[in-house]
């Protein structure tokens, strides 16, 4: 079995029930979950002071042992107070020798994607524990695709998706849409072409998702990619204003500003079903007659 390592970079988990139902249901699954205090700290909003959320991430640079797989308590917001403080390098030395299984979402997309630009350290975007682990019923979608991401060097997702008919490949990154927005023109940024670049986000409207979006097509990053890969956007329902403007005519204009394919309908974000991708690990996609498959490999996984 597997030993879990909480970390608590941003906000404060206000459902501590939650949190410990997962901590329940890791360890009656037989496995290890330490460093749990990180679940009740606090000051004010956030999980901790900053240079105990800080010290959350630096100290995974000596963490010693195999089989980590290193989890964030929640989102929310306070990484992006961390990111000029983390020693970047010194994690990416630990990552180099004996890779920590890194896997979670949301506000945590800004550390994913420091140690991308650092050293093209691999992570995996998918469940964390209060969220995911500590629902009151644990999603089998959830669950089955997060320990194939972490145990299966090569594996694929597939779905129902929207979009041309069309074959990409290369390097997979993305996350959060909002967090990913925030990081455009920082050294947190990496610098990925031809990638294949998978997006998400939660309670946005669809003009602010597309406000977003623009602002990478407009910083150039959407174009220098061979596909993009639109996830979950929960809570973008348009209302009586919006008159016909949604969600989906907000993918049709996307589509309309880009001469790369993009292809919807991922089940992957901040819903209880989502799959777990391996941001940096080389992808392959292939969407025709309305099947998508997005296959991963070359990403770390857990020792036998």
């Amino acid at each position: 079995m597997s030993q879990f390592h909480l970390v608590a970079p941003s906000g404060y988990c206000i459902n501590q029930s939650a949190a410990q139902c997962g901590v329940k249901r890791l360890e009656e699954a037989g496995h290890q979950v330490e460093n749990q205090q990180v679940i009740a700290r606090r000051d004010r909003r956030f999980a901790g002071v900053e240079a105990e959320r800080l010290h959350d991430i630096n100290a995974l640079a000596t963490l010693k042992g195999k089989n980590r797989i290193v989890m964030p308590v929640r989102g929310g917001y306070g990484a992006s107070r961390l990111l000029d403080s983390i020693d970047w390098q010194a994690l990416v030395a630990r990552q180099q020798q004996d890779p920590l299984l890194i896997c979670g979402h949301s506000d945590f997309t800004a550390i994913q994607f420091g140690l991308l630009a650092a050293g093209n350290v691999i992570t995996f975007s998918g469940p964390m524990l209060a969220g995911n682990f500590g629902a009151e019923t644990l999603n089998d979608f959830t669950e089955q695709h997060f320990w194939k991401a972490l145990r299966q060097p090569t594996y694929s997702v597939e779905w129902q998706g929207d979009g041309p008919d069309c074959e990409a490949a290369g390097t997979l990154w993305g996350g959060n849409l909002a967090m990913i927005a925030s990081l455009i023109g920082t050294p947190w940024m990496p610098e990925i072409r031809d990638g294949i670049l998978v997006l998400e986000d939660i309670n946005e409207h669809p003009f602010r998702v597309e406000r977003m979006l623009l602002q990478l097509l407009y910083a150039g990053i959407l174009p220098r990619q061979r596909a993009i890969v639109l996830g979950s956007f929960t809570g973008a329902n348009p209302n009586d204003y919006d008159a016909g403007y949604s969600l989906e005519s907000m993918y049709d204009y996307l589509r309309s500003r880009l001469s790369i394919p993009v292809i919807s309908g991922l089940d992957f974000g901040h819903e209880q079903r989502t799959v777990t991708l391996a941001l940096g690990a080389q992808a392959q996609l292939c969407h025709a007659a309305g099947q998508s498959r997005l296959t991963l490999t070359g990403h770390p996984v857990l020792a036998e």
